[in-house]
C-alpha cells in the first residue's frame, strides 16, 4: 500500500513539474524601414517595445532607412523582399493596396481609428479602401499654407493674395509659389468649385470649361505681378534665407528656414483668397499624411501590426513632433500645448477646413507641370486669346485624364 502511494505522489509531482514547465518564447524577428529623418527615434522606440514585451516574444528588429516618397517604388520592386513594416506618403497609397502591398489592420481597429480622428477623419480615409483601414496614420502634416514675415505683412494683407502682391512690390521683396507643381496649382481650380477625382485608374478633371479660363486668368495675373517670382521648394529656402522673400505657400519641412529667417517676425497662416473673375475666393489645398504600413507577406502579421500602432501611437506622435516638428495626426497629440504652440501645425489646421484628401493618379503629375510651365515662360500671358487659354486647358486635361499606360 505504501509503495502504491509513493508511486501516486510521485505521478502527481510529475504532472505539476510538467505543468509549471514553461513553454519557450516566440522568436520573431521584423524589419522598419523608416524616413531618413526619423531613424533615431524609431529605433528609440522599437527598443522600448521590445522591453515591453519581453516577457511575451523574443523580438529582433531592425531598423533602415526608406525615402517615404519613394517608398512605393522600393515596396513595389519586390514585395516579399520589402520590410514587414515602412513608413509612406499617402498620395502612394493607392499603388500599394493595387499591388496588395499592405495588410488590412484588424488589431485594435477601432482604438486606432478613434484615437486619430474616426472613420470620416483624413488621415483614417487616407489609409482606408472600401470601409476598411490598410495603414497608421503617423501624421497630418504634409499640407501647405502661407509663411510670412511679420514685419513685412500685417494680418490684413496675408488675408488675400492681392493685398499680398501689393505689399510684396512695395517692400522690394517677393512672394513666391509655385505655379508648374500640381500640388500648389490644384489649389486655384479647386478653390473655385471645380473638381479633381480619380477612382483608382483614372483621373477625371472638369478644369476645362469658362471657370477654368477664369481661374488661369488669375493665376496668370499673379504671375505678372511684380511682387510675384515662381520657386521651388529648395529656391523657396534659398530666397527666404537671403532675404528677397518675405511670404511664400510652402509646407512644414520649411518651417525651420523660415523661423531661423524672421526670428520673431515668423509668421504663419491659412491660404490667402484670389480674386476670380472680380470676386475673393478661398484657396483650396491638398491634405497630405504620412502613414505605416504592414507588409501583407510578412510572417508574422500580429507583432508587425502591434509594433506599427506603438509607432504611430500618441506618445510616439507627440515626441516626434518634439524631434521633427512633425504635425500629428493623433487628435490628443495634436492638442496638446507644444503642438499648439507651433505657428506652422496651426496654420495647418486653420486651412485644414479648405483641404482635400490628396488622391490622384499618376497621370495628374506631368500634365499639370506643362500647363504651369506654360505661364511660368510666358506662353500664356494677359495677352492671350480665349481660345489659346481654353486649348491649353483642354491639353492639360486630357493629360490628367488619360488611361495609365499597359
Amino acid at each position: 500500500m505504501k509503495k502504491l502511494f509513493l508511486l501516486a505522489m510521485v505521478f502527481v509531482l510529475s504532472i505539476v513539474v510538467v505543468a509549471c514547465k514553461e513553454e519557450p518564447l516566440e522568436e520573431v524577428s521584423l524589419t522598419v524601414w523608416a524616413s531618413e529623418l526619423d531613424q533615431t527615434l524609431t529605433r528609440t522606440l522599437v527598443d522600448e517595445f521590445i522591453a515591453d514585451h519581453a516577457d511575451e516574444v523574443i523580438l529582433t528588429v531592425e531598423v533602415g532607412p526608406l525615402s517615404e516618397s519613394q517608398a512605393a517604388d522600393t515596396v513595389l520592386a519586390d514585395i516579399d523582399a520589402a520590410a514587414d513594416i515602412f513608413s509612406f506618403a499617402d498620395d502612394q497609397f493607392n499603388r500599394l493596396m493595387e499591388a496588395g502591398a499592405l495588410q488590412e489592420i484588424v488589431e485594435n481597429t477601432a482604438a486606432v481609428i478613434a484615437a486619430n480622428g474616426g472613420a470620416n477623419s483624413g488621415s483614417i480615409l487616407a489609409g482606408s479602401s472600401d470601409g476598411d483601414l490598410y495603414a497608421y496614420p503617423m501624421t497630418a502634416d504634409n499640407g501647405y499654407f502661407l509663411f510670412y514675415d511679420s514685419s513685412v505683412y500685417s494680418t490684413s494683407d496675408v488675408a488675400t493674395l492681392d493685398g499680398i502682391l501689393t505689399r510684396a512690390a512695395a517692400d522690394g521683396s517677393q512672394f513666391t509659389m509655385q505655379i508648374n507643381n500640381g500640388w500648389y496649382l490644384y489649389s486655384f481650380f479647386q478653390g473655385a468649385g471645380l473638381s479633381l477625382t480619380y477612382d483608382g485608374t483614372v483621373n477625371t478633371a472638369n478644369w476645362d470649361n469658362a471657370t477654368g479660363s477664369k481661374v488661369t486668368e488669375a493665376i496668370i495675373a499673379m504671375a505678372e505681378h511684380d511682387g510675384y517670382v515662381n520657386m521651388t521648394d529648395a529656391e523657396f529656402s534659398a530666397g527666404v534665407t537671403a532675404g528677397t522673400i518675405t511670404a511664400g505657400i510652402n509646407g512644414v519641412w520649411n518651417a525651420t528656414v523660415a523661423e531661423t529667417a524672421w526670428g520673431d517676425n515668423y509668421a504663419a497662416t491659412k491660404l490667402p483668397t484670389y480674386t476670380l473673375d472680380g470676386v475673393q475666393t478661398q484657396m483650396a489645398s491638398f491634405a497630405g499624411y504620412k502613414l505605416v504600413g504592414v507588409n501583407q507577406t510578412t510572417d508574422n502579421p500580429y507583432w508587425a501590426m502591434m509594433l506599427a500602432e506603438y509607432l504611430t501611437s500618441e506618445d510616439a506622435q507627440v515626441r516626434r513632433f518634439g524631434v521633427q516638428s512633425w504635425g500629428p495626426s493623433n487628435v490628443n497629440a495634436a492638442q496638446s500645448t507644444e503642438v499648439q504652440a507651433n505657428p506652422a501645425i496651426a496654420a495647418l489646421a486653420l486651412q485644414s477646413q479648405f483641404a482635400t484628401i490628396q488622391n490622384v493618379g499618376g497621370n495628374y503629375w506631368s500634365p499639370t507641370e506643362s500647363f504651369g510651365n506654360n505661364i511660368v515662360d510666358g506662353t500664356l500671358t494677359s495677352s492671350s486669346t480665349p481660345a489659346e487659354i481654353q486649348a491649353a486647358l483642354v491639353a492639360m486635361v486630357e493629360g490628367v485624364e488619360a488611361a495609365p499606360a499597359a
